[in-house]
Formats: structure tokens, sequence, C-alpha cells
């Protein structure tokens, strides 16, 4: 299982917030590159970066921000929030990321999706964000009456490549992720499924490793208040020591 810090952007800094309400916000550095080369310099081998103004309004607000980050370390980088057309995917890629996230539009506009991954095809991932089972979009302030592991079973036929599914209730709350939840996503696809939300320490860590199959699992809050020692959780997950 790898361990993936995040680096969520708002206004060029980054951030965490509570629950993903935008008013609910702690500022953790303003120069968002420096802090992807110290998670690479930990030995990340992948970053998580969102957007988040995009994922509130629809169109990609730190673009320049992500550059930096691009340009300042050599590891893999998978980006979403407010990537809502084939336009911002064809930024992304030719600016060199990674992989993409496609979160509301998966919802909203499934031929989008579809063009995305036949285009694209191993590099788009689908963020799947869950309050009670439900989908939630447009950064978390709309909940869906769609459940959250049929719109996955859904759009594993579409050919997506991966699945980011994140636990809302649990997310900044440094609370533990939703392990019954997060097992039952494992299970209903094939795909690669991350988890996102909750993880709190380095117990956390190992209880997720304990869901077979899981591919990885991203941390922000806990890598930045110091509860959660990055280094330790990638020697562990590499080690595969959960005793």
């Amino acid at each position: 299982m790898l361990v993936i810090p995040a680096i969520d952007l708002k206004d060029g800094q980054c951030v965490r917030l509570l629950q993903g309400k935008k008013e609910a916000v702690t500022t953790y550095s303003n120069d968002p590159a420096n802090t992807a080369k110290r998670w690479e310099s930990y030995g990340a081998r992948l970053l998580h970066i969102v957007d988040l103004d995009g994922a509130f309004t629809g169109s990609q607000k730190n673009i320049q921000a992500i550059m930096k980050i691009r340009q300042s370390v050599k590891i893999a980088l998978q980006v979403g929030g407010g990537i809502r057309n084939i336009g911002n995917v064809m930024n992304l890629f030719s600016a060199g990321i990674d992989r993409i996230i496609i979160g509301t539009a998966a919802i909203e506009d499934p031929e989008f999706l579809t063009y995305a991954c036949n285009k694209y095809p191993g590099k788009v991932l689908i963020g799947i964000d869950a309050m009670d089972g439900k989908v939630a979009i447009k950064g978390w302030e709309e909940v869906t009456s769609v459940k959250a592991k049929e719109l996955a079973k859904r759009l594993e036929m579409v050919g997506v490549s991966g699945i980011i599914y994140t636990d809302i209730s649990r997310d900044g709350m440094l609370s533990g992720p939703n392990i019954e939840a997060t097992g039952e996503m494992v299970e209903s696809v094939k795909i690669p499924v991350i988890a996102s939300g909750g993880v709190s320490c380095l117990e956390d860590i190992k209880n997720l490793m304990r869901i077979k199959n899981l591919w990885g699992a991203i941390t922000g809050k806990a890598i930045y208040s110091g509860a959660l020692d990055l280094k330790e959780a990638m020697r562990i997950t590499e080690g595969k020591d959960v005793s």
C-alpha cells in the first residue's frame, strides 16, 4: 500500500479544510512547491494535489501553483479539483502531470469522462466522495442520491484507471478512516482504490493495510500537524510490518 501525501491548494497556499468546508480552513504553507519537495525528500513516490478553489467554482484557479510543484519535484503527481472539460485535461497532461482526477464531472458529464478515459488510458482516476454512502459533488456542497459503490461499478465499465474514495465525515477530523466502507469499496471493483479521509496516526495506516488489495492511502492533516510521521508510515507500508 502506497502512502500518498496530499497538497490541497486554496488561493495559491497549502491548506487543509475540515470536512471539506471552505470556511473551516487551516493554512500550512504559502509555498506549496517547497512543501512538495519536503515530502519528496522524505521518500514519497506520489503526491495528491487538489485545487480546492477549482472544486468549488468549477474552474481551475491554482494552475500556477500546480506548475511550480511540477517544476520542483521529480516524483509522480496526480491532480484534481475543477477538471470539468477536456481542455483542462489536455493542459495538465501537457504540463507534465501524470494522472488526473475527475469528480463532479463524472456524474454531470459522462460523455466527457468517457472521452478522457479513451484518450488517456490508464491516466484518469475518479474521485468518489461519500456522505453516508451517497456521492457528494461540487466541493462536497451537494449530496446526490447516487450510491458510492454503484457509481464505482458503473465507472469501472467506462474505463477509469482507479478510484479515490473519501469518507467526508472523516476528512480532516483525525478520527480514523472508515475501514468498513473502504473495504466494501475495494471489494466492489477490480480497479485500484485509494483511501482518503481520517488518517490520524500510524495505527490507522496499519488498519488500512489490513484491507486486502487496497492500493494506497492519502494523508493530509496528520502529516502537517505532526500526528503521523510520514517516513515511519512509508517504512511500515513498504516493509509490510503491521505488528
